[in-house]
């Protein structure tokens, strides 16, 4: 961590390892050094995850901390090899309910009575967090101890004391552990929670100001500890100051960050756990811990595209130890990489989707296909998607059944893109009597959506009014110009305000969607792109880099899971998200590992919104200008094409490598129409800005669409009928084994 010193991180960061005391150091250093990492195929694998959705008035209860632990169960036990019976719940909804005395109990029994050396544990808290008074802090904690805050939370004696579980307890608790090879995995935040716009976050503040107090049962529990572990207060206070002392701690968020509770397509979930769980799931070659956070770190597009707010996730390993150089969890993933996993086989198929992007699950629907795969990634059958209902697919089987058993791994072959996915707009509460208006006014514009703003449905974008407490909270996120208060314009779904969308102030709601139709048409083309990126499930082998020209920067490498698993290397770097100053030109390399020629296209996603095509521009004759033969390597911009420099202002862009194995006719002469029509495009070989025209950026999509279609289909249509084609008339095909498009996320920082 560059921006606090290591053994001190714990007792600074936030979210949501601040949220069980972890920001006070809880979790202890002990002496004896970790001998042997890995687990062993004797080692028993143990853990406990905690699930709190039901709190009680005034406590505002969550939505996704359920989902969370379902997450966490079907990739330890169906990735990572864990015995289902080895798992304990705690959650509203099984047996063990997660009051206070409960989680305590658990800890103890599954986890410190259970646990030998050599041994993996798992400790998983989705929930609230909050912070108590600490009568004995350490240094630089505000007097303050993070909390997990259980649903009996409220002291009945009327002291007004709080029965929240501190960090100093679970401290204890995990410096009684007989292992050194423990993962905490937090996804809550301690200060900050409530309702932001259409998502909700995981902390208590206490109402009215002041801090929170703990009850006397608190910290006579701590002292029992004390003495069952042969500490005095002093060692102990000590102790916590060191640093880091068992495995790893997880978090959700950076400290000045929240952890969000948010919706996503028919469920919600804790937007970190979503995203670590997900990504678990894909991972085709082990990683060291510190490469899996790199990664997730650069899919932070995931958080900002599903969740819309900014969220970096966060890890902290014993200090002294190669911890972050290990496999998470300490265990090198047994089973190969997946989208999903058979819960109920047959010739109706019920499966897990767990390992499926949050941006892309809209496209698992009726039509999507699969492959069904064994241990070693041999295809067993197929099953072609009919529903889903969360993250809960169903499908018929083509194969034999019997071959075909719960835990089996399915891969994805053709995701059905919806034909006619809509912008879904939230009206949010700031537009207060013009939401009818508002209504009336969208209604003109043909695949945009209104939505109410509920925390209930995905809202892609909400349309608001800019007002005083939304500038303060721009600031918050490090926007120094907001828009003027009064003005229209868009904000994410966390109510962060997308760059040059608002007008002036005053300007009615319908003069502003009226100034923000070819705004909003770029936004609908940007999410269908979305809908097409694979690249951690595409078959087809190819890699790329972005490269700072003149050393202004880290180069960036990725690859998709046909080129990681053909070399098996995970192509990584050592950065977290590439950062680059405004007016870095930058190259962009592409390595076709295949043995036939692909075609490759550069497109570039602005953070408000605007698409741009950076490759190609040579439209006398674009096919062959996209073509690389096999085993070349070939950079863009080539010689005599303009140079790609990154512009401000500050914030994410998202440059997409489309690569296939036929070229893309209809969407480059759509392009190439495009160009001509400028005056100055078809021969300046110069980047194209989609939007000029209010409906050319969607159309260029729909060619794209129709484009890979049609590849999938000749590729398809001759070893299945048109009655079991993978994808229907309502929905277009995209065949992993021929296009990876693969993101890469650029901060811009001044």
């Amino acid at each position: 961590m560059s921006r606090i010193q290591r053994r001190h991180f714990l007792q600074f960061a936030g979210s949501a390892l601040a949220s069980i005391g972890l920001s006070q150091l809880d979790l202890m250093r002990q002496g004896d050094r970790y001998a042997s990492v890995l687990a062993q195929g004797t080692s028993r694998k143990l853990a406990l995850l905690v699930g709190i959705n039901r709190y009680q008035s005034p406590i505002p209860s969550l939505r996704g901390c359920l989902t969370d632990v379902d997450l966490q169960r079907e990739l330890l036990v169906n990735r990572f090899g864990f015995n289902p019976k080895d798992i304990l719940l705690v959650t509203d909804e099984v047996e063990i309910k997660p009051t206070r005395q409960n989680i305590l109990d658990a800890f103890e029994n599954h986890l410190i009575k259970q646990a030998k050396p050599g041994d993996v544990v798992v400790f998983h808290f989705s929930g609230h967090g909050s912070r108590v008074i600490d009568p004995n802090p350490l240094p630089g904690s505000n007097g303050l101890n993070g909390t997990m805050v259980p649903p009996d939370r409220t002291s009945e004696d009327g002291s007004g004391k709080v029965r929240d579980i501190m960090g100093k307890s679970l401290f204890l608790l995990m410096y009684a552990l007989k292992t050194e090879n423990v993962t905490v995995v937090l996804d809550s935040c301690h200060s900050g929670g409530g309702i932001r716009g259409n998502v909700m976050f995981r902390a208590l503040s206490r109402q009215g100001g002041g801090d929170d107090e703990a009850t006397q049962e608190e910290f006579d529990y701590q002292e029992q500890w004390l003495s069952r572990l042969n500490l005095t207060p002093t060692r102990f206070h000590e102790l916590r100051k060191q640093g880091i002392a068992k495995g790893v701690a997880l978090g959700s968020a950076q400290q000045d960050q929240l952890a969000t509770d948010a919706p996503f397509e028919g469920f919600h979930a804790g937007a970190f756990t979503y995203l670590l769980t997900r990504y678990l799931w894909q991972q085709p070659v082990s990683q060291p811990l510190k490469s899996v956070f790199v990664n997730l770190a650069r899919s932070t597009k995931d958080v900002a595209k599903s969740s819309h707010i900014q969220q970096e996730p966060i890890q902290e390993v014993q200090p002294g130890s190669n911890y972050d150089q290990q496999p998470v969890y300490f265990i090198d993933p047994p089973t190969p990489s997946a989208e999903a996993v058979v819960q109920k086989a047959g010739s109706q198929v019920e499966f897990w989707l767990g390992g499926v992007a949050s941006q892309t699950l809209e496209s698992f629907q009726e039509g999507a296909l699969f492959n069904l795969i064994d241990n070693q990634g041999n295809v067993l059958g197929e099953v072609v998607q009919t529903s889903r209902d969360g993250l809960k697919g169903y499908g018929k089987l083509r194969g034999n059944p019997s071959a075909i058993k719960s835990g089996t791994f399915m891969r994805e072959q053709v995701r059905g893109v919806p034909s006619n996915l809509k912008l879904r707009l939230g009206l949010d509460q700031s537009l207060g009597n013009e939401v009818n208006a508002a209504r009336s006014a969208l209604q003109s514009i043909q695949r945009v959506e209104a939505q109410s703003v509920n925390q209930q449905g995905v809202a892609d974008y909400l349309l608001g009014r800019m007002n005083q407490a939304y500038s303060q909270q721009a600031q918050s996120y490090g926007i120094t110009n907001p828009p003027p208060v009064g003005s229209v314009g868009l904000f994410t779904a966390g109510v962060e305000p997308i760059p040059d969308s608002f007008g002036t102030a005053g300007e009615s709601v319908a003069a502003a969607i009226m100034r923000l139709r070819p705004r909003l048409k770029q936004l609908l083309a940007g999410r269908l792109l979305q809908q097409v990126v694979n690249g951690d499930s595409s078959n087809l082998k190819v890699k790329n880099a972005i490269k700072p020209v003149g050393g202004s920067g880290v180069a960036i490498s990725t690859g998709s899971r046909g080129a990681q698993e053909a070399t098996r290397k995970s192509l990584t770097t050592s950065a977290t998200v590439q950062q680059l100053k405004p007016g870095t030109e930058v190259k962009v390399e592409v390595t076709n590992q295949e043995n036939r020629n692909i075609y490759i296209s550069v497109l570039v996603i602005g953070s408000n919104g605007d698409l741009v095509v950076l490759y190609p521009v040579n439209w006398d004759d674009p096919e062959d200008a996209t073509l690389i033969a096999p085993g070349q390597t070939v950079a863009v911009p080539r010689d005599g094409d303009t140079k790609f420099t990154v512009q401000g202002p500050s914030g994410f862009l998202e440059l997409m490598i489309l690569a296939s194995t036929k070229p893309l006719r209809d969407a480059l002469k759509g392009l190439q129409t495009i160009a001509r029509s400028r005056s100055d495009s078809s021969t300046s070989r110069s980047p194209i800005l989609l939007g000029e025209n209010e409906d050319e950026t969607v159309e260029v999509m729909g060619a794209l669409l129709g484009d890979l279609d049609r590849i999938t289909q000749e590729t398809r249509g001759t070893i299945v009928s048109t009655s079991t084609r993978a994808t229907t008339s309502r929905t277009r095909g995209v065949d992993t084994t021929q296009l990876a498009v693969m993101s890469n996320v650029i901060e811009v920082v001044d």
